[in-house]
């Protein structure tokens, strides 16, 4: 693993000013969680709602009638391994996000330099206060082309950076910014747009390692997806790519877009993870230990919910 401008403290000057560093090298930003209810929501961190031993879930739940409602806990059911279990708390999230772009910009990718600028471009102005944007590109390596900010103009110009050559690694730069840049992130709300087709043609990393590790951190998980180069064809060692981008969204509660509308996506990512996010803690009545354990979160004849669909071992 190569050093780069994050390895050491104290030198983020010196690194905002090397855009393609290797994300390999990236150390993550480290929140210590201080305050609890609307003070931890103005200091840009989520409100505390668990007991201790309690299990924290991220979801996203709206009326499907449109309106702007509090959804309660009385409206919602959990089932862990198919038993129901008691909500202990509740709580909206209106937290700033920190978001990562994870690009494609591989050479076959069926999409141009500038259709996956526009992608991300999008992203820069739809944002809310206090969000911050990680953008990164993957081929055989994955390296920054901005690094965390919330400056428009400054992510505009970065994305001149983005060139199509290689092969897609799409699990090992998953990997990467999982392990270097979201998961010493505590108690802050953690992102990934995959910007692809989902292809995935050369990683050691494997997916289902990939997926546990999401759900493990509560990393939610949206495509804007790019049309399938493979045309569907079966390969034995790794998931088909619909599949892939299926399976991501599903598993950890996320939703997926067409790149063919990226200002749609943009909005409507940006607009639910301020405005439909909440935090539910549950005590497990039972869990295995060492096994990770399906995970169902239902809302009431109205109410629309999306969350992750497994709750893995600590």
């Amino acid at each position: 693993m190569s050093q780069s401008r994050f390895d050491q403290a104290g030198k983020k000057h010196a690194a905002e000013k090397c855009f393609r560093a290797r994300l390999n090298g990236v150390v993550a930003f480290v929140v210590v969680l201080s305050c609890c209810g609307n003070l931890m929501a103005q200091a840009g961190r989520r409100p505390s709602t668990s007991g201790q031993g309690g299990v924290l879930v991220s979801i996203v739940a709206r009326h499907t009638d449109k309106s702007a409602a509090q959804i309660s806990a009385k409206q919602l059911s959990v089932y862990d391994n198919g038993v129901e279990q008691t909500i202990l708390n509740f709580t909206p999230d209106p937290s700033p996000a920190r978001i990562v772009l994870l690009v494609d910009n591989s050479l076959t990718i069926r999409a141009d330099v500038e259709k996956l600028e526009r992608a991300a471009r999008e992203f820069a102005y739809e944002i809310f206060e206090g969000d911050k944007l990680l953008i990164v590109g993957y081929d055989e390596e994955a390296e920054i082309v901005s690094d965390w900010t919330d400056d428009a103009k400054s992510i505009e110009t970065s994305l001149k950076l983005f060139r199509k050559k290689g092969q897609p690694h799409l699990f090992d730069a998953a990997s990467a910014v999982i392990e270097q840049s979201l998961r010493a992130t505590p108690g802050q709300k953690k992102v990934i747009v995959v910007i692809s087709d989902g292809l995935d043609r050369g990683s050691k990393t494997s997916f289902e390692r990939i997926l546990a590790d999401l759900q493990k951190l509560d990393i939610t998980v949206y495509a804007v997806q790019a049309q399938d180069r493979t045309r569907g064809a079966i390969r034995r060692d790794v998931p088909k790519p619909k599949q892939v981008i299926d399976k991501l969204a599903e598993g950890t509660g996320g939703a997926i877009f067409s790149i063919d509308e990226p200002a749609l996506a943009a909005k409507s990512i940006c607009d639910e993870l301020r405005k439909n996010r909440y935090v539910l803690s549950y005590l497990p009545s039972s869990a295995p230990f060492g096994e990770a354990r399906s995970l169902l979160v239902l809302g009431d004849e109205g109410i629309a919910v999306r969350a992750k669909t497994a709750q893995q071992p600590n």
